[in-house]
């Protein structure tokens, strides 16, 4: 768990990039690599485990996008940049989901197990964004959005439990049995 830890860091943080003094002056340099001691090898070999792990994690067409990467913390901004886009984009998707959020409706000729999947996808898109909604406020949303013919299941529900911890699996299984 703590190499786990450290690998992040240079994930996070960058390499650590060994460093000597310059004569008797206070500049500083990076080390040539026969100059390494034995703390600074295993220091960069954290870089080179945290490159093999992030490019083992992709898929072949994104390997061009991270190929001229020298660093992690490199790999991992371009990761970054070419999932979630920049900080505009990111904040135009999330607008975007969470209009699709609000407009969400289950179709008449829907079952409860296909309006769930459509719903969990927005609010997965959503969660990964960075954006969290309660979950008593989805358990919620979903029984305001199933249609008219549902009112009597979802006033049965309203009534039996408690919206405040009732979990989205538990409020599924139970909208299954009633059709």
């Amino acid at each position: 768990m703590a190499e786990d830890s450290k690998l992040w860091d240079v994930i996070c943080d960058g390499p650590h990039v060994p460093m000597r003094k310059l004569g008797e002056t206070r500049t500083m340099v990076p080390k040539n690599r026969n100059e390494y001691s034995d703390i600074d090898r295993k220091a960069v070999e954290k870089n080179f485990r945290a490159k093999k792990i992030l490019i083992c994690g992709i898929r072949p067409d994104e390997y061009n996008i991270i190929s001229a990467c020298d660093s992690t913390k490199e790999i991992w901004e371009a990761l970054q940049t070419t999932h979630e886009g920049t900080t505009q984009v990111k904040q135009s998707k999330i607008d975007i989901l969470n209009t699709e959020y609000e407009i969400f409706r289950m179709n008449d000729d829907e079952s409860i197990q296909d309006m769930h999947t459509r719903f969990t996808s927005i609010i997965n898109e959503l969660y990964s964004l960075g954006e969290v909604i309660p979950r008593n406020k989805l358990v919620r949303k979903v029984l305001s959005v199933l249609p008219g013919s549902w009112e009597s299941k979802v006033n049965a529900i309203t009534e039996a439990k408690d919206l405040q911890t009732l979990a989205m699996d538990e409020l599924i299984g139970n909208l299954k049995t009633y059709r």
